[in-house]
């Protein structure tokens, strides 16, 4: 089952950290894609100086309801972010990366390696692999129905290291990015 929409209605950097350990589930025509999040970043509103809320296409979905899947492309790669917060607070989080586990021979296709390691690695690399891009925008992530949604964790046991944000031109003084400590599909550790 979909984390539930109130997952999502709460402070970015917390929905950031506890997406952590989630499986991460693309249906993908008959297969279903699968990957464990292993690296998350939080964005807020026009306060925040890396925040893509200034920009009125995505400010427009950030802006409004918790749970809404947002999609741009930065650098000739799409990224994929959940809004987060009750309407009218733009926030959101980036995923990073995700550790394969399911439609591993669909990511090599489409990522064009064998190299299990840079299949997901990387927020460019990630909605690479899982066939993700604009087409995916705005649709509501905690729907049963929906072709993309998270479950829940399966496992606590494991190290959450928090760091600033990575490329980005300025950032807020909090640390805003979080990962698995030494899960080796982390972008950057």
């Amino acid at each position: 089952m979909p984390l539930p929409k109130k997952f999502y209605n709460r402070d970015a950097a917390l929905v950031a950290k506890e997406l952590l350990g989630c499986i991460f589930v693309k249906r993908d025509g008959k297969e279903k894609l699968k990957g464990k999040i292993v690296e998350t970043e939080a964005y807020y509103g026009l306060g925040d100086p890396a925040s893509r809320a200034k920009d009125k296409r995505i400010g427009n979905i950030m802006n409004g309801e918790a749970g809404i899947i947002f999609i741009y492309m930065v650098h000739g790669n799409w990224l994929f972010n959940i809004t987060t917060m009750p309407h009218g607070n733009p926030s959101g989080i980036l995923v990073r990366a995700v550790e394969p586990l399911a439609g591993i021979e669909t990511m090599k296709k489409r990522r064009k390696t064998d190299n299990i390691k840079n299949l997901t690695s990387g927020p460019g690399k990630f909605t690479q692999a899982f066939g993700i891009d604009k087409r995916y925008n705005g649709i509501k992530i905690y729907d049963k129905n929906s072709p993309i949604y998270i479950e829940k964790r399966k496992e606590n046991d494991f190290e959450i290291v928090e760091s600033h944000r990575i490329g980005v031109k300025e950032d807020l003084p909090v640390p805003l990015r979080f990962y698995i400590k030494g899960n080796k599909f982390v972008s950057r550790p």
